[in-house]
């Protein structure tokens, strides 16, 4: 079996310099993106350290590009509610959720521009146009769903809200007071993220 091509390596220096360890040559955050776009894969470390920095780099990558006019892609309202979820309750499932969105859109992204395609082709307020956005839409509330159904296999209790829940017997149940307090506690929890889950699905 033919083994899986390693990403390559990318040095970065104290001079700010990415060396690509690949063809030997110095590259710049234009190169990485053009690398990005044609599907190579790579590894960026701190020269002197060896700590992987892949991250840090791919962030200023983005920065670059949404500084470009008429390139950004990032929603002020997206910026300002991303940064709201850094240190909240909900971050932990923040990253997992946009990967899963980023890589169906991916994965679909042929039927939506065919969608856009026959949009604007049409002009730009017409049927078409209404269809394409429509299946985005679609797309997005599907999304929420399947996030929504993950999160209910986390809770035992079923989503807050839904009624799907059962009713906890506290006399069968033999639950001290204690741990009826954590129960309660549980679920005022996940009630508090059933709201925040709705907001965001008001939102898409």
């Amino acid at each position: 079996m033919a083994s899986e091509k390693k990403p390559t390596t990318i040095k970065k220096y104290a001079n700010r310099r990415l060396y690509d360890t690949g063809t030997s040559t110095y590259v710049t955050l234009e190169d990485l993106a053009a690398m990005v776009k044609r599907g190579e894969d790579f590894l960026v470390c701190d020269a002197k350290s060896g700590d992987d920095i892949t991250r840090t780099v791919l962030t200023q990558i983005i920065f670059e590009q949404e500084g470009k006019e008429g390139q950004s892609l990032l929603p002020i309202s997206f910026l300002r509610q991303l940064i709201r979820f850094y240190g909240d309750s909900m971050q932990m499932l923040v990253p997992s959720y946009l990967e899963f969105s980023i890589d169906k859109l991916t994965r679909d992204q042929q039927k939506f521009r065919d969608h856009l395609s026959t949009a604007l082709g049409s002009g730009p307020f017409g049927e078409p146009t209404r269809q394409a956005f429509a299946a985005m839409e679609e797309q997005a509330r599907k999304n929420m769903v399947i996030f929504r159904q993950a999160l209910r296999m986390l809770n035992p209790f079923g989503v807050i809200g839904e009624g799907t829940g059962p009713a906890l017997d506290e006399e069968t149940s033999g639950a001290s007071t204690k741990q009826q307090a954590d129960v309660d506690e549980l679920k005022r929890q996940l009630e508090e993220l059933n709201k925040r889950i709705d907001k965001l699905s008001a939102g898409a």
